[in-house]
């Protein structure tokens, strides 16, 4: 699940590890194939592929499946990768909504997945343009904490380099920017030497919806069927799962 969110930590814990990282590896490997194909295998003059193959290390993807990821991308190989994005609105329960993003190379079979996973697990497909005025697009990067780092310590860091707020969560430091300030927040925390991930753009909900224990089984179910499908990048959703819920969820587990 791309950025954090209240309700992904409850799914994090619920999901299995070894699935989490073989997906997880999936989507960096299409990054950098992508990146490859458009911009070529030399890294030096492939800025796009420099920073794909630095977030695959960074999320420790083996050496030898990025390198066999560059050649396949560039043509090197002789298999001709070509992925399309497609963005899919879906509704879940309460009022929630979901705006899945895909990068396939088979346009018919990720619209029939996703159709599939969304209605066998109690949402609806929804046409197009109705759920994505619930999202804009933002540049948001996770900083880790560390003993004696502040939010204003992270604030100062990235004010100057376009950041609009920084969050607390409870296990990093969430900076939130517009997308294309992406490359100086990302460049402001090298400078500070802060390590961070997630680095990327993302649909953020304008306003959220808050799920009561019901309608967060439902909605956790929807949102890991869907985040599970192989064509599927990101899932992202305006559902807001409380404290208290979570811990009414995690009691009947």
């Amino acid at each position: 699940m791309s950025g954090h969110s209240k309700w992904a930590t409850t799914k994090h814990k619920k999901a299995a590890i070894d699935a989490k990282r073989a997906k997880a590896f999936a989507k960096y490997i299409k990054g950098i194939e992508v990146a490859a194909r458009m911009g070529g295998a030399d890294v030096s003059g492939n800025p796009a592929l420099d920073l794909a193959i630095s977030k695959a290390k960074k999320n420790s993807v083996p050496n030898d499946n990025i390198d066999r990821a560059v050649k396949r991308g560039a043509g090197l190989t002789g298999e001709v990768v070509e992925y399309s994005e497609i963005l899919y609105e879906a509704r879940g329960p309460q009022g929630s909504a979901l705006y899945i993003e895909c990068l396939t190379d088979n346009k018919n079979r990720a619209a029939s997945d996703v159709r599939v996973a969304v209605t066998r697990n109690g949402g609806t497909m929804a046409d197009p343009g109705s759920v994505s005025f619930l999202f804009e697009r933002k540049g948001v990067v996770e900083v880790a904490k560390k003993d004696g780092l502040t939010e204003d310590d992270v604030l100062m860091a990235v004010l100057d380099a376009g950041a609009d707020e920084v969050k607390e969560e409870e296990e990093m430091f969430e900076v939130i920017s517009e997308a294309t300030d992406l490359p100086e927040i990302r460049k402001a925390l090298d400078e500070a030497e802060l390590d961070y991930n997630n680095d990327d753009p993302q649909w953020r909900p304008t306003m959220t919806v808050d799920l009561d224990a019901e309608g967060a089984r439902k909605f956790l179910r929807l949102a890991d069927a869907v985040e599970a499908l192989d064509d599927v990048q990101n899932v992202y959703s305006n559902a807001d799962i409380s404290p208290a819920v979570i811990e009414e969820l995690e009691a009947d587990d």
